[in-house]
C-alpha cells in the first residue's frame, strides 16, 4: 500500500524525525511541542502510541510534566498504515515499544509524502539500544538527542536507571522505579546492583 500525497506544487516530501534519550528527558514534551506547531499550521496531524502505554492516560499522550495531547493507542505498527489517510504529520510516542515492524512503516509513511515525528527511549535499564529504536535513528533525517539531568551529581543524564529489582524488559514507571543518570553515576549504580 503507497499513499501519494500531493500539493499545490506536485507530490509532497516526507521525512522521518527521531526525539531520543532517557526517562525524564522531555521527549514527549518535545513531540508535542511539534506536533502542536503543525495543528497550529492547519496541517492534518495523527498521534499514535503503543496500547501497552496507560500509565496517565489510556488514550493522550501526556508528559512527565503533564501536557497531553490527543492520541490513538494501537496494539501493533501495522495499525498505522490503516490510519492514516489524508495525514500530514504522524506523530509516535515511546516506539520502544513497538514492534520491529515500526521501521518498515515509518519509512513507507515518509515516503508517501508525510512527515513523520517518533519519540522514544535510545535505551533500555541496562544501557542497551531499544526496540526499534536504533533502526529508527539509522534511517532518519533528524535526530535529536535530549537529555535528563543525573540524580545524583547534577551532570546530563542519558541513562534510565532502574531502581526496582525487576528485570522484566518492559516495565511502565516513573520516579518511583527509574531515575536519570550519567555514565559515571550509571555504571556506578549498575556495579552495586549486580554485585562484584
Amino acid at each position: 500500500m503507497f499513499l501519494e500525497h500531493t500539493g499545490p506544487r506536485g507530490p509532497r516530501k516526507g521525512w522521518i524525525e527521531v526525539i531520543c534519550g532517557s526517562m525524564f528527558s522531555g521527549k514527549t514534551e518535545e513531540l508535542i511541542r511539534r506536533l502542536r506547531r503543525a495543528e497550529f499550521a492547519r496541517q492534518k496531524v495523527e498521534i499514535f502510541k503503543p496500547g501497552v502505554d496507560t500509565r496517565y492516560d489510556a488514550s493522550d499522550v501526556v508528559s512527565h510534566e503533564g501536557t497531553t495531547i490527543r492520541s490513538t493507542p494501537v496494539p501493533g505498527s501495522s495499525n498505522l498504515l490503516l490510519l492514516t489517510n489524508e495525514i500530514q504529520v504522524v506523530g509516535i510516542d515511546e516506539a520502544q515499544f513497538f514492534d520491529d515492524g515500526l521501521p518498515a512503516v515509518c519509512e513507507q509513511l515518509a515516503n508517501s509524502g508525510i512527515r513523520v515525528i517518533i519519540a522514544g527511549l535510545d535505551m533500555d535499564f541496562q544501557g542497551r539500544p531499544f526496540g526499534p529504536m536504533p533502526a529508527l535513528m539509522a534511517m532518519a533525517e533528524y535526530v535529536t538527542k535530549v537529555h535528563a539531568i543525573c540524580m545524583h551529581c547534577g551532570d546530563l543524564a542519558n541513562f534510565s536507571h532502574r531502581t526496582t529489582a525487576s528485570q522484566d524488559l518492559v516495565l511502565l514507571g516513573e520516579t518511583d522505579s527509574y531515575e536519570p543518570l550519567c555514565r559515571t553515576c550509571f555504571m556506578a549504580a549498575r556495579a552495586k546492583q549486580t554485585g562484584p
